[in-house]
C-alpha cells in the first residue's frame, strides 16, 4: 500500500517540475540616457519543497554593469499559496561584492497580489530588507496590465556601496504586456525610482540623479 500510495501521490500533484522565468528583460528610457534591467528565476521541484536561484541586474548602455545580484535559495511551502525560503545572495556589484544571508517569504495575497519579502545578512554584519509586490489586471485574455512596486531598506548606512539607513529606494512601476503566446509576452510601460535619504545624498555626490522616471520596453520569458 505505501507505494500504491505514493504513485497516488504523484498522480494527483505530487510529481515534480521546473520553471525558467525571465520576468523582466526591458530598456529604459529617460532623460540622460538608455538603460537595460533584468530579472528572473529559475527552480526545480515539488509542490512542499523546492532549490531555485534568483537572479537581477542592471546598467546603462555604454557604461558598467552597476548592479548583478544571484541568490540560491531553498522554498518549502508553510500554507497555501505561501512559500518560505532561506539561502544565500551574493552581489558581484556594485563593488565592494557583499554576500548575504537571506530569510524571507513569497506567496500570493488576497485579491491576487503576488507578494515577496525578505531580510539579507551581510557578511559585514549589516541587515538589510526588501519588499515586493505586483499583480495582475487582466484586460482581455491576453492583454495584461501589471502594477509593480518594490522597496528597499537598510538597518545602518553603507557608505562602501552608497546606501543609507531607514527607506533607502523604491519604485513604482506599470507595464501593459501582451501574451502572444501564455510563455511569451513582450511590454510596455513607465516606472518611477527614487532613491531617499541618505542613499539619495551618496548618489549626487557620484553626479547621479536620484530620482527618475522611465519608459520601458521589454519581454516577459518563461518556459
Amino acid at each position: 500500500m505505501a507505494q500504491s500510495r505514493k504513485e497516488l501521490a504523484y498522480e494527483v500533484g505530487g510529481m515534480g517540475y521546473s520553471l525558467v522565468m525571465l520576468d523582466l528583460a526591458e530598456v529604459g528610457f529617460q532623460k540622460g540616457g538608455e538603460t537595460y534591467r533584468f530579472e528572473g528565476e529559475a527552480f526545480t521541484g515539488g509542490n512542499i519543497n523546492r532549490f531555485g536561484v534568483k537572479f537581477e541586474g542592471e546598467g546603462a548602455f555604454g557604461g558598467r554593469l552597476d548592479d548583478l545580484e544571484l541568490q540560491a535559495l531553498y522554498s518549502r511551502a508553510i500554507a497555501p499559496y505561501w512559500n518560505l525560503q532561506a539561502g544565500v545572495r551574493h552581489d558581484i556589484k556594485p563593488d565592494p561584492s557583499r554576500t548575504y544571508l537571506v530569510a524571507g517569504v513569497e506567496g500570493i495575497a488576497p485579491y491576487w497580489f503576488k507578494v515577496n519579502a525578505a531580510t539579507f545578512l551581510s557578511n559585514k554584519g549589516e541587515v538589510r530588507a526588501r519588499v515586493e509586490a505586483s499583480y495582475d489586471q487582466r484586460i482581455t485574455q491576453k492583454l495584461i496590465l501589471q502594477p509593480r512596486i518594490e522597496a528597499n531598506f537598510s538597518f545602518q548606512d553603507i557608505s562602501a556601496i552608497g546606501i543609507g539607513a531607514g527607506l533607502s529606494d523604491f519604485e513604482a512601476g506599470l507595464r501593459l504586456r501582451y501574451e502572444i503566446k501564455q510563455e511569451f509576452a513582450p511590454y510596455i510601460g513607465v516606472e518611477w525610482r527614487k532613491q531617499t535619504g541618505a542613499t539619495a545624498r551618496f548618489s549626487r555626490i557620484a553626479g547621479e540623479d536620484p530620482d527618475t522616471i522611465s519608459l520601458v520596453a521589454g519581454i516577459r520569458i518563461w518556459f
